[in-house]
C-alpha cells in the first residue's frame, strides 16, 4: 500500500514531464525553441518535436502568405500634381531566426508596423522620382512602378526575415481640393480637342466643296466646248448642203428660199404685210419667171 502511494505520484510527474516536452508543429507554421530568451532550435517541418520541460518554450509563427494594407499617404510626382495613394502587400516570414532577432517579442504586429514604414518610404521614393509623372502612375506604366516598389521593399524587408511577395497600389486619386481644378483642366483640354476637330472638319469640308465647284466648272466648260464644236460642225454641214444645193440648181434654190421667207413672214392667223405690188418679195406670185 505504501509502495503504490509513492508510485502514482512518480508516474503522474513523469507523465507531466513527457507531455511538457512534446509539442506539435503545424504544417502552416514554423516554430522556435527558446531557452531563457535565446534561440536553441528551429522547427520548420511539420510533426512532433521535443523540448526541455519548464526550461525551454516554443514560439510559433505563421508560415503562410500574409496580407498587409498600408495607410493612405500623399505623394508628389515630378509634374507636381499630388496624389493620394494606398497599397497592399503580400508577404511571408522567410527566416524565423532573423525575424525573431529583428522584432523580438513584438512578433507579427511589430513586423507589420516596420514593413508598412518600408513600403510607404519606397512608394514615396519611386512615385516621387524625377522620371515619374502623375500620368504614368495613372497609366499602364503603373505595373512597372509597382514592380520597382516591390523589388526595393523586398531588399529592405530581408533584414526583418520577411519576403515581400507582391505589392499593389489600390488607390491613386487626386486630393479632394485638387479635383475641381483637375476636372476643369480636363474639360478645357477636351473642349480644345473638340474645337481642333471641328476646325479640321470645316477645313476638309471647304476643300471638298472647292474641289466639287472646280469639277462643276470644268465639266460645264468641257460640255460647252463640245456643244459649240458639235454646233459648229452642224452649221458647217448645213452650209455645205445649202452650197451644194445652190450649185446644183440656183433657180430652184432661190425658189426654195423664197418659200421659206413666205412661211416665216406669214405665220399666225392674223398676219398683215403692206408692200407695193412690184416688190421683189412677190416675184414668184406675179410672173412665171422670177425677176420679170
Amino acid at each position: 500500500m505504501k509502495k503504490s502511494t509513492y508510485i502514482i505520484p512518480v508516474v503522474v510527474i513523469a507523465l507531466v514531464l513527457v507531455l511538457s516536452s512534446i509539442f506539435v508543429v503545424d504544417e502552416r507554421q514554423k516554430a522556435l525553441v527558446l531557452q531563457f530568451g535565446q534561440i536553441k532550435d528551429v522547427k520548420e517541418e511539420p510533426g512532433l518535436a521535443f523540448k526541455i520541460p519548464f526550461i525551454q518554450e516554443v514560439v510559433r509563427y505563421d508560415d503562410r502568405i500574409l496580407s498587409l494594407d498600408t495607410a493612405t499617404i500623399e505623394v508628389t510626382p515630378s509634374d507636381d500634381r499630388r496624389l493620394v495613394v494606398d497599397a497592399f502587400t503580400r508577404y511571408r516570414i522567410e527566416d524565423v531566426t532573423r525575424f525573431r532577432q529583428a522584432v523580438g517579442v513584438g512578433g507579427q504586429r511589430t513586423a507589420e508596423s516596420r514593413l508598412s514604414g518600408i513600403l510607404n518610404a519606397q512608394i514615396r521614393e519611386v512615385l516621387g522620382s524625377d522620371q515619374v509623372t502623375s500620368d504614368r502612375i495613372l497609366s499602364e506604366d503603373r505595373a512597372a512602378l509597382m514592380l520597382r516598389i516591390r523589388e526595393q521593399a523586398k531588399a529592405e524587408a530581408k533584414s526583418l526575415g520577411l519576403d515581400v511577395v507582391d505589392v499593389r497600389l489600390k488607390t491613386t486619386n487626386l486630393p479632394k481640393q485638387n479635383l475641381d481644378e483637375t476636372f476643369a483642366q480636363m474639360r478645357a483640354e477636351r473642349q480644345r480637342e473638340a474645337a481642333d476637330e471641328i476646325a479640321r472638319g470645316n477645313e476638309a469640308a471647304q476643300r471638298v466643296r472647292a474641289d466639287a465647284d472646280r469639277q462643276v466648272v470644268e465639266t460645264t466648260s468641257e460640255a460647252g466646248k463640245e456643244a459649240n464644236q458639235l454646233r459648229g460642225g452642224a452649221d458647217a454641214e448645213r452650209n455645205k448642203i445649202f452650197a451644194e444645193a445652190y450649185g446644183a440648181d440656183p433657180e430652184f434654190f432661190a425658189f426654195y428660199r423664197s418659200l421659206q421667207a413666205y412661211e416665216t413672214s406669214l405665220k399666225g392667223s392674223n398676219s398683215t404685210m403692206v408692200m407695193t405690188p412690184d416688190s421683189q418679195f412677190f416675184d414668184y406670185f406675179g410672173s412665171e419667171t422670177p425677176g420679170q
